[in-house]
């Protein structure tokens, strides 16, 4: 009788186990369920051979050994591929066993990146994951782990409408790629800060969700980790009439239901590129940091856009994401790891002491600057602040070094677009790697947090190579 029993149980397990999720999977075999295929963004994987994709920006990535490869759709879609790291190639309209090598590939070991376009709007394609189809013998491969991962929570300008390739050529991808880096778009077109009854899809609730859609799944934030989240919201929410009482209470929201999910994740709060409920923004932030969380940051985007960088008034085109993405990365990569604490300046070797003397300037190009300093946060004991900086002289400087003294004991703990040294009170930043030039008028905005200690008073000067600048 126990027999028989313990039979039967054997074969109610053997069921349970045949119609589980991932049941019959194995690595290599291309299928979703398949721990090769990194998922990156928000997924809903609940039915085993049918992945799906919320939001903006998910993407998958493999490796995979064989000459060919193949997508096994579900319904028609339109999709970007990579292999290999190439460029990414555009397929409309697809559907069934799609064919991403119609030229096979050398033999050998290859790499895959897979992104549908966003189904949102009045696009409304079938974005679902059924597997890989390879060679005979073939397999996949681990996926290639990235260093981190920052996670964009936004509206249509961070789903990129309006540029080239959707959410490819939105300033969150770029940020992503450029710095090597998971990034997912957690956005949507029209989305608001607040749910509001007209019916608005708000972040302030949709965060937490696999995708924007009503009914969606809660997302299982065990999934993966972000190590930065970047918040765009605000530029909707005036026109679904939300006060600035309201707008601010529910930033201030959002951002602990962020902390709540990723507990060791900075928080960068930028203000919308058209200003709107920027003091509120700001306001919530300094809310947040006042209850003890001193991650949280608000990031001022002024002057981001350049005039031709809009396609419609309103959205960035190509050229307004680069650099948006230009100015957001080096933030970005501030807030990754703790940058070196800042050593003193080298001492001088004994010997003939170097002339203190500026580079000679040709005639007709003399040096001069502006600059304006702002204190962007400020919690009990210490704050974040920015740093901008206008060549307004004749000539090119390459490399530029900006310096100041600070009068009341702030201690630079790390910094961002630019290399940052103090020996005591004095400060020096130079330009970045990838910026080290200052064109006549141009200008770059360095940024920091620090310490103070009762008074933190502005610098009362700075100088750029040496020649005083105007404080603005």
């Amino acid at each position: 009788m126990r027999l028989m029993r313990l039979a039967a149980v054997a074969t109610t397990l053997a069921a349970v186990l045949a119609t589980s999720p991932g049941a019959g999977a194995a690595t290599g075999d291309g299928t979703p369920a398949d721990l090769n295929i990194r998922f990156v963004g928000r997924w809903d994987t609940r039915a085993a051979g049918a992945y799906v994709p919320g939001w903006a920006g998910a993407y998958l990535t493999t490796g995979f050994t064989g000459t060919t490869v193949k997508l096994k759709q579900r319904d028609t879609i339109d999709l970007y591929y990579s292999i290999d790291a190439g460029p990414d190639v555009y397929l409309q309209n697809v559907r069934g066993t799609v064919d991403l090598t119609p030229k096979p590939l050398p033999v050998g070991d290859h790499t895959l990146r897979v992104s549908y376009r966003v189904v949102a709007g009045s696009y409304h394609g079938d974005a679902v994951f059924q597997g890989l189809v390879l060679d005979p013998g073939a397999h996949t491969l681990p996926a290639r782990p990235a260093r981190g991962m920052v996670e964009f929570v936004g509206d249509s300008i961070t789903v990129g409408t309006t540029t080239s390739k959707n959410a490819l050529t939105a300033y969150g991808w770029l940020v992503g790629e450029r710095l090597g880096l998971d990034h997912t778009q957690v956005a949507q077109g029209g989305a608001c800060l607040v749910t509001t009854a007209d019916g608005c899809v708000g972040l302030d609730r949709r965060f937490v969700k696999v995708s924007a859609v009503d009914g969606a799944a809660d997302h299982d934030f065990s999934r993966y980790r972000a190590d930065v989240v970047v918040i765009n919201l605000g530029t909707n929410d005036v026109g679904h009439g939300v006060s600035s009482t309201q707008f601010q209470t529910s930033y201030a929201g959002l951002l602990r239901t962020v902390r709540s999910r990723y507990p060791r994740a900075a928080i960068l709060a930028l203000r919308t590129f058209r200003g709107r409920y920027a003091a509120q923004t700001q306001a919530a932030v300094q809310t947040v940091n006042d209850a003890g969380d001193r991650n949280v940051f608000f990031v001022d985007t002024d002057g981001w856009v350049p005039p031709d960088g809009l396609s419609d008034g309103v959205h960035p085109n190509d050229a307004g994401h680069r650099a948006i993405a230009a100015a957001l990365a080096p933030i970005v990569a501030g807030h990754l790891a703790p940058s070196p604490t800042p050593t003193p300046t080298p001492s001088v070797p004994p010997g003939p002491t170097p002339s203190a003397s500026p580079t000679p300037t040709p005639s007709g190009a003399a040096l001069s600057c502006e600059v304006r300093y702002t204190v962007t946060n400020q919690w009990a004991g210490g704050f974040q602040g920015d740093v901008r900086v206008t060549n307004t002289g004749g000539r090119t400087l390459d490399p530029w070094t900006l310096r100041w003294t600070f009068a009341d004991g702030q201690q630079i703990g790390q910094g961002w677009n630019g290399a940052f040294t103090q020996a005591g009170a004095s400060v020096a930043v130079s330009g970045p790697d990838w910026a080290t030039s200052l064109a006549p008028g141009a200008s770059a905005t360095v940024g920091f947090t620090a310490t103070w200690n009762g008074v933190n008073g502005v610098p009362a000067s700075f100088t750029l190579d040496g020649a005083g600048c105007r404080v603005t």
